[in-house]
């Protein structure tokens, strides 16, 4: 099924952060493109929550990696362990063989700042060209240059390293990545068009795909409404007016706010059948969002069709994808009265699950009917005590009780 959001996106309001298949080290967590992608198109994810997953951490193979200097510094911390930090100036190291022998004794001493001080600070090398081969067989230090410039956001320089050492899907995912500072809807959608031409995997171009087919979507639905919003001609937008914007969200809660504002619409870009069949939405994914989008409105009607289906008898029985259990809870989460709830708590297969939540949501009915199935006299008088004297549930209890035709088991 689905490449977007599975049920995790309905139970937590956080969304866990994923690791790599890669080798530990910040060099090759560039190389996420795969991961990186469905998680940014398939998440309600922020830019600082993405730079936190992907890029930050220390340098690795240092046990001192201390801050990157700041471009442009010629000294360093020496930061030797069990002693105080003092700073040692770099001007002295002029030549390639003195810069890269200090290099090398960085990296045997695992000085961190140290390394990616020396990096950076190479005037007496040329070109790029000739630091990008003295690093290629100095792999730690390579990977402390990897996370200077990333930390100084040279991306100009950190893709032409990355190009130089044939690290395409790497190149294509930090070409992708810059989609992210792009606020500008209609700009985001034309660079994910883009995008496409980038060396990903077919998998990889399939969600770019549905990234920019969905944002597009986004962009029609957003200005329609906006028109119809000002004009005051549908009651659902003045009766619950939109509180955000849909640009950039994610397919679910496309969906949901299809499922609030157009659900009785067919063959439109803004129905919701037609967001479920475009990004091959699951039945349970396409079920919870609209059953909270309807109980949202309190359309109970359209709730009651959601479950709705006929068995091989005829017979209308209610059916769900989900448990009854959690479909009582979205509907309470969403202020439903007591008769809508006593519906499908009635519904919930286990006995004692089914009285817990009959006696939470005070639905008598259910508790009394689930007592007198169990043919439980002892119960049922407990539960007497509990309930107002001279209610209607108090009535129900004493006409059950005085039944001789119930064979009660106690």
């Amino acid at each position: 099924m689905s490449r977007w959001v599975g049920d995790e996106y309905w139970n937590s309001s956080k969304f866990r952060a994923f690791t790599f298949d890669d080798e530990d080290d910040e060099f090759s967590r560039l190389k996420e493109s795969r991961q990186a992608i469905r998680r940014l198109a398939e998440e309600d994810e922020d830019e600082d929550e993405v730079e936190k997953v992907s890029w930050s951490g220390e340098p690795i193979g240092s046990k001192d990696p201390g801050r990157a200097p700041e471009p442009g510094c010629d000294c360093v911390s020496s930061g030797c362990p069990g002693s105080a930090s003092q700073a040692v100036s770099l001007e002295k190291f002029r030549s390639l063989q003195d810069k890269l022998l200090l290099l090398d004794s960085a990296v045997l001493g695992h000085h961190g700042n140290v390394i990616t001080a020396s990096c950076p600070l190479c005037p007496t090398l040329s070109s790029s060209d000739v630091l990008f081969a003295e690093l290629r067989s100095r792999q730690t230090a390579l990977r402390h240059f990897v996370q200077y410039l990333t930390e100084t956001r040279d991306q100009d320089l950190l893709l032409e390293l990355l190009r130089s050492l044939n690290r395409t899907e790497d190149v294509a995912l930090l070409q992708y990545r810059e989609q992210l500072s792009l606020s500008d809807a209609p700009r985001r959608r034309d660079f994910l068009k883009t995008c496409l031409s980038l060396p990903f995997s077919a998998d990889d171009l399939a969600h770019i795909q549905d990234q920019h087919d969905l944002l597009d979507r986004q962009i029609l639905i957003e200005d329609s409404d906006a028109a119809v919003e000002r004009e005051g001609k549908l009651d659902v937008f003045r009766k619950f007016p939109r509180k955000a914007s849909i640009l950039n969200m994610p397919v679910i809660t496309t969906l949901y706010y299809c499922c609030l504002y157009h659900y009785s619409e067919q063959g439109t870009f803004s129905s919701p059948s037609s967001v479920r069949q475009t990004f091959k939405l699951s039945e349970k994914q396409y079920f919870v969002t609209a059953l909270a989008a309807r109980a949202k409105l309190k359309a109970w009607t359209d709730v009651d069709a959601l479950f709705s289906s006929r068995n091989w008898l005829g017979f209308t029985r209610k059916r769900a994808p989900i448990s009854f259990q959690r479909v009582v809870d979205i509907l309470h989460r969403n202020s439903a009265p007591s008769q809508v709830l006593q519906d499908y708590i009635g519904l919930v297969d286990d006995p004692q699950q089914r009285v817990s939540l009959a006696s939470r949501h005070r639905c008598h009915d259910v508790v009394i009917n689930t007592y007198r199935d169990m043919k439980d006299r002892q119960l049922l008088l407990g539960y007497r005590a509990k309930v107002e004297r001279g209610s209607a549930a108090e009535r129900k209890i004493d006409e059950l009780l005085s039944q001789p035709q119930i064979r009660w088991k106690n």
